[in-house]
């Protein structure tokens, strides 16, 4: 049995609070699911409007009830999840129980820690319920995908990040010896830190080189900086692509309708309901 299973027998109110918390098929289910998203983010208003100054001295008491109010709910949803599955502790550590958990914790934390309140954006991440809410598991798989991708290119990212590192060290450190402190480069971790803002193509402009040389350097870095941005781009699609061809040589042909069944483990397929090969 799965440890996230309804807990108690058929039935029974546990059984009952399973099934209106954690599935989606039955009308109280759903409404509970609609219910709980509107919830978060008016919550997660709440908490960006407090952050207002302006707001918050005109309306801060009636805020901070708000936010009081639904972090009391949110609670009390927490302990009804643990108490409806066999295995609370399995799912405390999942990942939407641990999300859960930190979306009740910084309005408490407010208690000993001023300005904690602000920590429960983290909430939005509880929205990705929408995906299951309104049948969108398939975006889901297509992060699957995506996730699945960047896990295939990250050799070649760190190799690039490492050589980018390099480069960043190398060129800040010649325009501190280039620029010197009068340009503002007074240190070689200021020198990384414009080769940063430079090469990203960012350009704060708070430092900027004032000699020949350093302002010919920069040049270089700025172009060089455009032909970076695309190398990580570059890698990730290769990977995308790959992917997806993988994924259409791997599916398969149903004789009855020649639906293509891109699912490795669908033994009939959803079209036409013929058994597939």
């Amino acid at each position: 049995m799965s440890a996230l299973a309804p807990a108690g027998v058929p039935g029974s109110r546990r059984a009952r609070a399973y099934h209106v918390i954690f599935e989606t098929e039955s009308t109280g289910g759903r409404a509970f699911d609609v219910a709980l998203i509107v919830a978060i983010v008016a919550s997660v208003v709440i908490v960006m409007l407090d952050s207002v100054t302006d707001i918050r001295v005109r309306h801060g008491p009636l805020l901070r009830t708000l936010e009081w109010v639904f972090t009391v709910l949110f609670t009390v949803e927490y302990v009804l999840r643990l108490w409806s599955v066999t295995s609370p502790r399995s799912y405390a550590l999942s990942f939407f129980g641990l999300i859960d958990f930190f979306a009740v914790v910084p309005t408490y934390l407010s208690l000993l820690l001023p300005g904690g309140q602000f920590l429960a954006v983290i909430r939005i991440l509880r929205v990705m319920r929408v995906f299951r809410v309104l049948k969108l598991t398939q975006f889901v798989g297509e992060a699957s995908v995506l996730g699945s991708a960047l896990r295939a290119s990250r050799y070649k990212i760190s190799v690039f990040l490492v050589g980018v590192v390099t480069a960043v060290i190398v060129v800040g450190s010649l325009m501190y010896i280039v620029e010197g402190a009068p340009a503002g480069f007074t240190s070689i971790p200021i020198g990384v830190y414009w080769a940063v803002v430079t090469m990203t193509t960012v350009g704060y402009g708070d430092i900027a080189p004032i000699t020949p040389i350093g302002q010919t350097l920069a040049a270089f870095v700025m172009i060089l900086g455009y032909g970076i941005i695309a190398v990580p781009t570059g890698i990730v699609t290769s990977e995308l692509t790959a992917q997806a061809r993988a994924g259409a040589l791997a599916a398969r042909a149903c004789v009855g309708c020649e639906h293509r069944e891109e699912d490795p483990k669908a033994m009939f397929c959803r079209r036409c309901g013929t058994g597939l090969r």
